[in-house]
Formats: C-alpha cells, sequence, structure tokens
C-alpha cells in the first residue's frame, strides 16, 4: 500500500481536474469490482463479499487534493491564480508548482523584501499579490504552454524519513483512495459500495450525488486530518497524534457524529487490537457532512488517518497509521453491514 500511496500523490488531481486519480484507480480494481462513472466524475463501485449485506454500506474517499487555477497571464508571461481549497497563504510562498495539461515547471514568485515597506514586512501577502513564474518572457511566449483555467499543483515529492514517516503533496486525500484500493482488491465478509469522490476541497459536492445514487444505510469517510502533535502544542489542542493510530471524530464544522457508532468504532478497535484515538477538537469538514444528509438521512462515521502540515506541499504521516486505518475501516464495514 505504500508503493501505491506513492504513485496516487504524484499524480495531479486539483478539485475538478482528477482524471489521472481516477484513471489510475480504475487499472487498480479492474478484474476485483463493478464501477461507474457518474455525471460529475465520481468513481463508483461494487464489490461483491461473500455474503449479502443486511445494511449497505459506503466507503468513501475523495480524489481531489488543493491547488491553484490560472486566472490571467501578464504582458511579461507572469500567470495569476486563484487558490482551489483551503491553502494557507504561508505555505505557498516560494514553492513549485506544476502548471497545465504540458505540466510546465514554475515558481511562486513574491515581491522582493526591499520592496516592502519596513512596516509591512511581517504581513502575509494576499493572494493577488503573488504569481506563478515558468520562465516566461511575453504573454505570447506564455500561452504557449499554459491557457486560463488551467490547474496547477504543488511539486512536493515523496520522501520516507524518521521512523516510518512519509512526506508529500496530496496525502489528503490519497491515502483515503490508497486503503478503499486495499479493501476492493481484499476479500470481503459482506457486500459494499465504495465512492472515489470529485471537489471534496471545495464543498463536498462529489460526495452529495455519490450518497444519493448509491444510498447507503451507514457510511465510512475514509480521510486525513490535521495533527498538531508539533513544537509548542500541548493536550487536545495537537487535534490527534502521529503514531497512534486512525482518529475518529464525534464532531467537526460539518457533522455531528452519531455517538452510538462512535464509540462502536472504540470497541470493536479494543476487541481487534487496533490503534485508535479520538479527534480532540471540533475543526475541519469532510464528505460526512454532505453524506448524513442525502436522502432520509445516512448514519455516518469518519476514520482520518493524522496528517502534519495538512493542506501544503508537505504533508506528513506515519505510514502505521495509514495500515492501522485499514484493519479499522475493514472492520467497521463488516459490523456495519450486518
Amino acid at each position: 500500500m505504500l508503493e501505491m500511496i506513492k504513485e496516487l500523490c504524484a499524480l495531479p488531481g486539483i478539485s475538478g481536474r482528477e482524471n489521472a486519480v481516477r484513471d489510475y484507480i480504475i487499472k487498480k480494481i479492474e478484474g476485483y469490482a463493478e464501477y461507474s462513472i457518474d455525471p460529475l466524475g465520481n468513481l463508483l463501485v461494487f464489490k461483491k463479499g461473500r455474503k449479502p449485506a443486511n445494511k449497505k454500506v459506503m466507503l468513501d474517499a475523495h480524489m481531489d487534493e488543493v491547488g491553484l487555477i490560472i486566472t490571467a497571464i501578464t504582458s511579461e508571461g507572469y500567470l495569476h491564480f486563484t487558490k482551489v481549497g483551503g491553502i494557507d497563504t504561508r505555505v505557498i510562498l516560494g514553492r513549485t508548482v506544476k502548471v497545465g495539461e504540458k505540466a510546465v515547471n514554475g515558481v511562486i514568485g513574491i515581491k522582493p523584501g526591499h520592496l516592502v515597506a519596513e512596516n509591512a514586512l511581517a504581513d502575509i501577502p494576499g493572494a493577488d499579490e503573488l504569481y506563478i513564474d515558468i520562465g516566461a518572457s511575453s504573454r505570447e511566449e506564455a500561452a504557449e504552454y499554459v491557457s486560463l483555467g488551467d490547474s496547477a499543483w504543488f511539486a512536493g515529492g515523496f520522501v520516507e524519513f524518521g521512523e516510518g514517516f512519509v512526506k508529500s503533496k496530496a496525502l489528503d486525500d490519497r491515502v483515503g483512495c490508497a486503503i478503499l484500493i486495499e479493501m476492493i482488491r481484499s476479500e470481503l465478509e459482506y457486500d459494499a459500495w465504495f465512492s472515489f469522490s470529485v471537489q471534496e476541497e471545495i464543498g463536498t459536492r462529489g460526495a452529495q450525488t455519490a450518497a444519493f445514487s448509491i444510498a447507503p444505510d451507514y457510511a465510512v469517510v475514509v480521510e486525513t486530518t490535521t495533527a498538531a502533535d508539533i513544537s509548542g502544542v500541548k493536550d487536545e489542542k495537537r487535534v490527534c497524534i502521529c503514531g497512534k493510530g486512525g482518529t475518529v471524530s464525534f464532531m467537526d464544522r460539518s457533522t455531528l457524529y452519531s455517538k452510538e457508532l462512535f464509540d462502536r468504532a472504540f470497541e470493536i478497535a479494543k476487541d481487534k487490537d487496533i490503534a485508535i484515538q479520538p479527534k480532540t477538537m471540533v475543526a475541519g469538514g469532510n464528505d460526512a457532512g454532505a453524506i448524513h444528509k442525502s436522502r432520509g438521512g445516512v448514519k455516518v462515521l469518519t476514520v482520518s488517518v493524522p496528517c502534519r502540515y495538512l493542506h501544503s506541499p508537505g504533508g506528513v504521516i506515519k505510514y502505521s497509521d495509514a495500515e492501522e486505518s485499514l484493519k479499522l475501516v475493514k472492520a467497521l464495514a463488516e459490523d456495519f453491514a450486518k
């Protein structure tokens, strides 16, 4: 699964431009399950288990990553952009990116310090003050490689370091995609339905239509979530900790989860000796926010892999947390199905 995470993270796939990720997943699951693509671009998968499910369970992970979209080309050949998804401007200054269908190399530029007023040096520039430099000398030259509406994505390489840590762009949520692929390629006790959804980062749009089509009784969203286990942060403000297993939420900004399912996750983890931890702050949101309101309502739970520096070119996870999350999601799917 580690190699699969590496390959998935290397693919471009900002919100609304998930084609390469979807094509990769199809190649990995072909022959293991039935699948279809809905009009929005979600990849919907049915995997037959050893037994029919008493309750329909949907497993969801989103394919898209945060990124940029090109809005203008200046006369000097620089590219203006807007952010796609929740990106902190601080993490993109001076970063390298790939742009457009030709994956042109670029750098996010900023006005040099000697041109900034001294009292403004500590200020974070607005996104409209930034630009992408692709080495072009004119609008005409830049337009040979890039068009308005093209996407740009971080060029954060995949690195293994420390004791089982991994750094890459797009770990949110290619880790979740890899976990679901592993499940589809394995034998399952009960029938299961999967959604590799689009456009999560701009409002959980794909999951909304996917849940309507699948019409599940239960859903498990497989995600990453902010791990603030860094220097100077203590206690519950750390949210979750890398190396302590999958993270289960009791509430976030889009969902108040069933206490019954939250407690059940910890019971199952204890019975099966699976590493698990609670998400200790009410923050963020994910596809569960759209899924639980679908049709007549769906009981949902989110299992997240802790990830430091989320929505940046260098997210960090501990790989063992992905393995533990896979065990937990598989056990939950089986329990809910019966």
